[in-house]
């Protein structure tokens, strides 16, 4: 499912406007981005946990090359499903 098809989704399971599910979706992902970049965590019971992981850095290869370089230190989202979702994927 890419992004209209989940607009189409919540428009219809909503009973309202694209515009209006368009818009839900937005303001949703704007405030999980937001609070994700001030390193919060965020919690939504039965679906899931995002939070943010500090990877530190490392040595790696170029594949192409099989130069050794070295790999920065990097923040990461993390995704853990809750068990109403992970029971519904099962």
């Amino acid at each position: 499912m890419n992004k209209p098809q989940l607009i189409d989704c919540i428009a219809k399971k909503g009973n309202i406007s694209k515009v209006e599910a368009k818009k839900a979706l937005e303001l949703t992902i704007e405030a999980i981005s937001e609070a994700l970049a001030k390193g919060e965590s965020i919690t939504l019971i039965g679906f899931g946990t995002f939070k943010i992981t500090e990877l530190a850095g490392r040595t790696g290869r170029n594949p192409q090359t099989g130069k050794v370089m070295q790999i920065a230190a990097k923040r990461v989202v993390k995704f853990k499903a809750g068990n109403d979702l992970a029971s519904k994927v099962k």
